[in-house]
């Protein structure tokens, strides 16, 4: 695995910013917002420079109970490709739920959602990172994940749940210290006992963040400097093994150059402070970087002795039925929360329903402010009232495609029902919604614009 160094998010909003930082190695990039034809200016003056990119998915949702989406394996794909990446990271969550394997309407979370950690939930996430390590031409890592609720009946710690995935499939782990903060504030679990159990070897590299607490819940914002006992697990994990890179996370409220550049600095003290004891081994040796470990593997079988067998093996993987039990099971329960965070219904037997009413605000507050980054003309029209309108509309209208799909139909909810008194503010809010509800930019054909001053006045009613 590439020694990475000390890194930053690559965001638009500071691009230029980052170009300027002295002493960073290499950037992470949200492979969605990568255009693989059409590089950001900014992401090719880097890689001119030798600064690593390293694309980062959001959306493949691998812990979820359908197969990965071919179209986003390939996406992702030509994104590394692109970027001429040493590898490529996702997330340990699922991010929508329902569909064939329930029978039941699809439902999309808008964020990341953790897995149970049993033994079903374990069986169909291994699948499905080798069916992504199959797709893509470089190694892939996973990230552990933040959370506020805790699934009921796990029969692993997360430690645990992370050494066996790592063990039965070799894919690497990115591990985010500040996720293992989070849920130590708000699910009880402890970090060093989670780094105890963790396979350090497979560590690709390390995200540190920030958040903020709020009436005894940690949110995982990105959007707050990174707090003291971030830094002590960042130690901790240091002590044990030397990451081969570690990258500051922001996605907004982003501050000056200059105090970006100064938890730069503290991030790479304290890698250097935590390398300093790294604990010696019984020969007298330190351990190694985790670059140099070896990659865990499984107990020898025959398909990895036979490589036809193994091949075979990949094979009736791919083509087992997308319904076998384990599928089946997890399927179910996802789409049961899912739908209970988004929808509406009843909360599962044995979750916490006050937890789960504070996650289901945290996603309709995500999905306001996505919305209005996608659509920001709708926040700019309804002025003061966009935020308290979106947030009611979402509580009762789960989404079911992407946010620009989700920005048109909270803009048809207004107008259909009749929500928008301020006739000018109506007009707008028509106008901008008549603009963009087609695949294609509007035909000034004389039918065509008939046809749309119809539906104006349809709407207007």
């Amino acid at each position: 695995m590439k020694h990475l160094g000390t890194g930053i998010g690559w965001r638009p909003e500071i691009a230029a910013a980052v170009e300027g930082m002295p002493g960073i190695d290499w950037v992470e990039a949200v492979a969605e917002n990568v255009c693989p034809g059409h590089l950001p200016e900014s992401l090719v003056r880097l890689r001119e420079r030798g600064v690593t990119v390293v694309p980062h998915g959001v959306s493949l949702g691998l812990g979820g109970a359908d197969r990965p989406d071919e179209g986003k394996l390939a996406d992702l794909a030509a994104a590394a490709e692109a970027l001429g990446s040493p590898l490529v990271t996702e997330h340990i969550a699922f991010v929508r739920a329902g569909g064939a394997l329930t029978a039941s309407p699809r439902l999309e979370a808008g964020h990341l959602l953790p897995v149970p950690r049993t033994r079903d939930a374990l069986d169909v996430l291994c699948a499905n990172i080798r069916i992504a390590q199959d797709a893509l031409p470089v190694p892939l890592a996973v990230e552990n994940i933040a959370a506020l609720i805790s699934w009921p009946g796990e029969e692993m710690t997360e430690g645990q749940f992370l050494y066996d995935l790592a063990d039965r499939t070799g894919v690497r782990l990115l591990i985010d210290v500040a996720n293992l903060h989070t849920n130590h504030v708000n699910r009880g679990e402890d970090p060093a006992k989670a780094l105890d159990e963790l396979p350090v070897e497979a560590i690709a590299y390390v995200h540190v963040a920030g958040g903020f607490e709020r009436d005894g819940v940690w949110h995982d914002s990105h959007a707050h400097a990174v707090p003291p006992a971030v830094l002590a697990i960042l130690a901790d994990l240091s002590s044990r093994v030397r990451p081969p890179g570690v990258l500051l996370e922001r996605d907004e409220n982003f501050p000056a150059p200059a105090e970006l550049e100064r938890e730069l600095t503290a991030i790479r003290e304290t890698v250097e402070k935590g390398a300093l004891s790294l604990v010696p081994e019984a020969s007298g040796s330190v351990v190694p970087e985790a670059s140099e470990a070896p990659e865990p593997t499984e107990a020898p079988d025959e398909a990895a002795a036979n490589p036809a067998a193994e091949r075979a093996s990949g094979d009736a993987l791919k083509a087992a039925p997308s319904t076998d039990p384990s599928r089946q099971r997890l399927a179910l329960a996802q789409a049961a929360l899912l739908s209970a965070l988004v929808a509406g219904t009843p909360v599962p037997e044995g979750f916490d329903g006050s937890r789960l009413s504070v996650q289901a605000r945290a996603l309709a507050g995500k999905r306001a402010d996505v919305v209005a980054k996608v659509a920001p003309e709708l926040p700019e029209i309804l002025a003061g009232a966009y935020r308290k309108a979106f947030v009611a509309y979402a509580h009762g209208h789960p989404m079911t495609g992407g946010y620009r799909r989700d920005a048109l139909d909270f803009a048809e909810h207004l107008l259909l029902g009749g929500r928008l008194e301020d006739p000018d503010v109506r007009r707008r809010v028509s106008d901008w919604w008549l603009e963009r509800s087609g695949p294609a930019p509007l035909s000034q054909h004389p039918a065509a614009r008939l046809a749309r001053a119809t539906r104006r006045v349809l709407l207007r009613r």
